[in-house]
């Protein structure tokens, strides 16, 4: 005998919640707002529903959903870019400091951005010197800073680009941004291979008798493990992390490959991200040695 109900039934088979569970969305409704959602993530945390890993995960889903290019661009004045005529070892030279991937082109103003070079491209160079670099160039994505990071992954995702170059309302370069940037926003700090584990310490040797030091290292653990002050003795440090001294000491922001002398120690930025210095290679400076 067929159902005189078909449509009752149907919704009866999908709808699987219990009575009480219909009374009790009926008086504590979801969430409304993204600081009700975080909080209510929080609580399912609490609860052992989820772990504090997914948490984190889902919150940076969440905490995405408004942000935009310009957010969390590097910008313009930090980037490594590569100008279209130089000589193929400076290229080189430049691929190797900043172990990036990918890196905007161009050509005369660096508002000109011309294409993006990949790095492994770099190896056709090698064999045939004669070729036209700029046969090696991929086209240049361009968006405005106002992308929502959502559309962006999505864009990412769907045309293989890695790296887009990031424009004011104006139409000039204000930074660029990778997918790495966005996926971070979720997933927190991805490492690379410049970054160690944590229980290995922020301060290593290196075979060559030098020392890694990570920019976030706190002064005061920087000078005990050297011996030196880096501050003199009674004067309140203005920074914290060895990174923030050395760019004071500097008077702008670090770029790889640059150096300083502190407190008889020779400071070479090995690595930067998002304008802050990552890692430092420390060694003391010799009777006689000429740094800079």
């Amino acid at each position: 005998m067929s159902d005189p109900h078909p449509a009752r039934a149907a919704h009866d088979k999908q709808d699987k919640r219990t009575f009480l569970q219909k009374v009790a969305e009926f008086i504590h409704p979801g969430p409304d707002s993204t600081a009700e959602l975080i909080e209510t993530l929080a609580e399912a945390e609490d609860n052992d529903v989820i772990g504090p890993e997914s948490r984190v995960m889902l919150e940076g889903v969440i905490r995405m959903a408004g942000l935009t290019a310009g957010d969390v661009m590097v910008a313009a004045p930090r980037m490594d870019l590569i100008h279209i005529d130089a000589p193929y070892d400076e290229i080189l030279h430049v691929v190797i400091d900043t172990a990036h991937s990918r890196f905007p082109v161009y050509e005369g103003d660096r508002e000109n951005i011309i294409g993006i070079l990949m790095a492994k491209d770099l190896l056709k160079l090698q064999r045939a010197p004669e070729l036209n670099p700029r046969a090696l160039l991929r086209p240049a994505v361009f968006v405005p800073e106002t992308k929502g990071l959502n559309d962006l992954l999505r864009e990412f995702r769907g045309n293989r680009n890695h790296l887009a170059i990031v424009i004011d309302e104006f139409g000039r370069v204000a930074g660029l941004i990778t997918i790495e940037d966005v996926l971070e926003q979720i997933v927190g700090e991805i490492e690379d291979e410049f970054d160690i584990v944590e229980d290995e310490g922020d301060i290593f040797g290196l075979a060559d008798r030098t020392y890694r030091v990570s920019g976030d290292t706190s002064i005061e653990r920087v000078s005990e493990a050297f011996g030196v002050p880096l501050v003199p003795t009674g004067d309140e440090p203005e920074f914290d992390t060895i990174g923030g001294l050395v760019a004071h000491e500097m008077g702008h922001v670090p770029k790889r490959g640059e150096s300083t002398v502190l407190a008889g120690l020779n400071f070479v930025v090995l690595h930067t991200k998002g304008g802050a210095v990552r890692w430092f290679k420390v060694s003391p400076v010799e009777p006689g040695d000429n740094p800079s």
